[in-house]
């Protein structure tokens, strides 16, 4: 789908795929048009705004965290959840439903217990917080919310039938990705294994490097208009965000 809101930048911008992790946020930066676009620099942030400070001005990033929250709680969560779990199927527990934008601020589970958030969206709220402190819809002109799952199913023509968390699901998605027939990608296997043996089990787990670079696809697709969202028009939220999720 070609918005014609979001046309290819020229010259060519690099790309980014950005996707929480336990130390903060694993950053994938390449170059599509560059000699070397197999050389990506990754990068561990701290905290959000680093990854904005990190990134070129041009960089079309696709994040893996919620961006845009409804001011009150709807079941199913926002229509771009409920689009991409439906196009999931078997894999749609992978898509959380996001905290309202009162419940940001929740420190304990007890505080939003019965408002519909799952125990594990609750644990990414700190990030879900963290990104909406600074997202504006300027923005959004950029950085991108995506779902690594839809990504992978994408790539791959059906849900992936392994968890990612699993051995063989990690090697599943391992050769959708060696499968992309574009330099960025070539070679991938090897650098999956650089990013594991340089970043710590307690900061950066398997999935969460396999995440970020299926997001750096998903950015390539972005930027070259190729890319799909749900839904295809996009609800905004009360500051103005756009709530869609892209592939």
């Amino acid at each position: 789908m070609r918005d014609p809101t979001h046309e290819p930048a020229s010259p060519a911008p690099s790309i980014a795929g950005v996707d929480g992790c336990r130390a903060g946020w694993l950053v994938v930066l390449a170059h599509p048009l560059a000699r070397d676009a197999q050389e990506h620099q990754v990068t561990v942030c701290a905290r959000f705004d680093e990854t904005l400070t990190l990134l070129p001005m041009s960089t079309v990033s696709a994040v893996d965290i919620p961006i845009g929250l409804l001011a009150e709680r709807q079941p199913g969560g926002r229509d771009c959840d409920r689009f991409a779990r439906r196009l999931l199927g078997r894999r749609a527990s992978s898509v959380f439903t996001p905290p309202t934008r009162p419940l940001l601020d929740a420190t304990h589970y007890a505080q939003v217990r019965g408002h519909g958030l799952s125990i594990q969206a609750f644990n990414i709220l700190p990030k879900i917080r963290e990104v909406d402190r600074v997202i504006t819809p300027a923005l959004q002109q950029h950085v991108y919310e995506a779902h690594p799952e839809l990504a992978f199913q994408a790539l791959a023509g059906h849900p992936l039938q392994d968890r990612k968390k699993t051995v063989a699901g990690r090697e599943a998605r391992l050769r959708v990705l060696e499968n992309i027939p574009s330099p960025l990608f070539h070679g991938i296997r090897a650098a999956f294994e650089r990013v594991l043996r340089a970043c710590k089990r307690t900061d950066v787990a398997p999935d969460d490097i396999l995440d970020a670079y299926v997001l750096v696809w998903t950015a390539r697709r972005i930027w070259r208009g190729q890319a799909q969202r749900v839904p295809r028009s996009p609800q905004y939220d009360a500051r103005g965000l756009r709530m869609e999720i892209w592939y």
